[in-house]
């Protein structure tokens, strides 16, 4: 007879605190003035950017967009340019930015004032990244442990690292660069809640015959926590709604793990709950 899967959700799947406030912040906006523009996706859940469309918060590619109305810079980060360009247009700026995202910004600065040569840890081209590579002249990304192998030998560098990498490969990175780096500071800035969510997907996916994560495949730490639970958990599926859920994926399984992304809603994650409550679980013949 088919059985029900035991279901366990981690405890602080979902939005981040940065990511809350800076939604938070976009909604008490529109509600004052009528509407807020934004410089891009407020986060990169294509859900919740329709929502917030829907509260007249309007995503636009630039600044000469914004009309009559505040923009918002998000909780990635913003380059200086731009927030040199809103000052001559007069346009009144939200600053949504994520606190530890400023936090890495100062970093990289007192890095450069020291006279270091300067590395982040991240994704080439994610906006964080390029938000605290404008912070200062010259800073290198990089993303893997290729990268970091084929540098040269340095007498004097800082590396900071883009918050929601995964701790494997920043460790991995820097055990690299510490034997071509005479005098090196890391600062370690991958954020609070990017450690917490990958050590209880961890847990999770050693106890659980199936993975759930839950978020959009063009957010890079949903992405990411796929990636920490695939390599402990084999059956770890990633899925941006209950549409992408397959009964396959559940022959002979008795429970299944939930986490979710930083960038996905609470609504979002609940839907995928119900669905997994309601799924019967066969056992292979």
């Amino acid at each position: 007879m088919p059985e029900l899967l035991r279901i366990r959700v981690a405890k602080d799947a979902g939005f981040c605190f940065g990511v809350s406030d800076a939604i938070a912040k976009a909604r008490e906006t529109a509600q004052k003035h009528g509407k807020v523009y934004m410089l891009g996706d407020i986060v990169h859940n294509e859900r919740v950017v329709a929502q917030l469309e829907q509260e007249n918060i309007k995503v636009v590619d630039s600044l000469d967009d914004v009309k009559n109305a505040p923009v918002l810079f998000r909780a990635h980060g913003t380059v200086p340019d731009l927030w040199k360009q809103a000052a001559q247009q007069a346009i009144t700026v939200v600053d949504a930015t994520c606190p530890l995202v400023h936090e890495i910004h100062n970093e990289i600065k007192k890095l450069h004032d020291e006279g270091r040569k300067l590395f982040i840890i991240g994704d080439h081209g994610h906006d964080e990244v390029v938000g605290i590579q404008a912070q200062v002249p010259e800073a290198i990304v990089i993303s893997n442990i290729d990268e970091a192998q084929a540098l040269p030998k340095i007498k004097k560098a800082g590396i900071v690292s883009q918050s929601t990498q995964m701790i494997e490969n920043v460790q991995e990175i820097i055990s690299i660069l510490s034997m071509k780096i005479f005098d090196l500071r890391f600062v370690n800035t991958v954020c609070f809640p990017t450690r917490r969510n990958q050590e209880q997907i961890k847990e999770l996916a050693a106890i659980s015959d199936v993975m759930i994560v839950v978020g959009s495949y063009t957010s890079a730490n949903t992405k990411r926590l796929h990636e920490v639970s695939l390599a402990l958990n084999p059956s770890s599926y990633m899925v941006e709604s209950t549409a992408d859920i397959k009964e396959d994926w559940f022959v002979n399984a008795q429970s299944v793990g939930v986490s979710a992304g930083a960038s996905s809603p609470d609504e979002l994650i609940n839907e995928v709950v119900e669905h997994l409550k309601n799924l019967h679980v066969k056992a292979r013949v």
